[in-house]
């Protein structure tokens, strides 16, 4: 089942959605990541399902000519080289919004309830919502307040892991329980990395 199928009463204008699509997945034969199927639709696809709820979407691709037939507000790195923490700043620095939702583009699915949880969970003391789910933090699923851009970028010459970029902002690390409410097996958390992960989650390559 499509978990973006499910009914959100819930729209968020205030709020961009930030899809983060990487490099190509080398270990998938250099595939764009996005454009994996699933169920007869591309992992993008799927996220764009979401598009509805937010004021905005916008794609950080450095490469984008394999996602234009999808006619995306589409940015790439302001700070070249940096992986996913240069990928996150990209989608703060160009956000019109107060508020970013970053996702990954292998991510085939993030439900609406899930978002509904992190979105939730802002505040005014907040600059950051995101999981910790077995001790693990997910930073690819995850809510940023759009004016972290500056700081941000000045802490990009350190080549920081996005943990540790979070640990310098009030980040709300919720913990897997209350992701389990809404997704009890974890789904939203499964990115598709190696072949096995094609096998495993029932993924295609494009034109399989």
């Amino acid at each position: 089942m499509d978990p973006n199928s499910g009914s959100l009463g819930n729209t968020y204008p205030d709020v961009t959605l930030a899809i983060i699509a990487g490099g190509q997945g080398r270990r998938l034969s250099g595939v764009p990541k996005g454009l994996l199927e699933v169920e007869g639709r591309t992992v993008l696809a799927r996220l764009l399902a979401l598009a509805p709820r937010f004021g905005e979407v916008l794609l950080v691709a450095n490469s984008p000519e394999p996602y234009a037939r999808y006619a995306l507000r589409t940015v790439a790195d302001v700070v070249p080289d940096k992986g996913a923490p240069g990928g996150v700043h990209a989608a703060l620095s160009a956000a019109r919004t107060p508020w970013v939702v970053a996702v990954a583009c292998d991510m085939p699915f993030i439900s609406p309830d899930v978002l509904r949880v992190l979105l939730d969970a802002r505040g005014d003391d907040v600059d950051a919502v995101c999981f910790d789910a077995g001790g693990r933090v997910e930073p690819l699923l995850a809510v940023y307040r759009a004016a972290l851009a500056r700081v941000w970028r000045a802490t990009l010459s350190e080549d920081p892991s996005l943990r540790q970029l979070l640990s310098r902002f009030r980040a709300r690390l919720l913990p897997e329980s209350a992701l389990r409410a809404v997704d009890p097996s974890l789904r939203s958390l499964v990115n598709v990395n190696t072949p096995q992960d094609l096998t495993r989650y029932a993924v295609t390559l494009p034109g399989d």
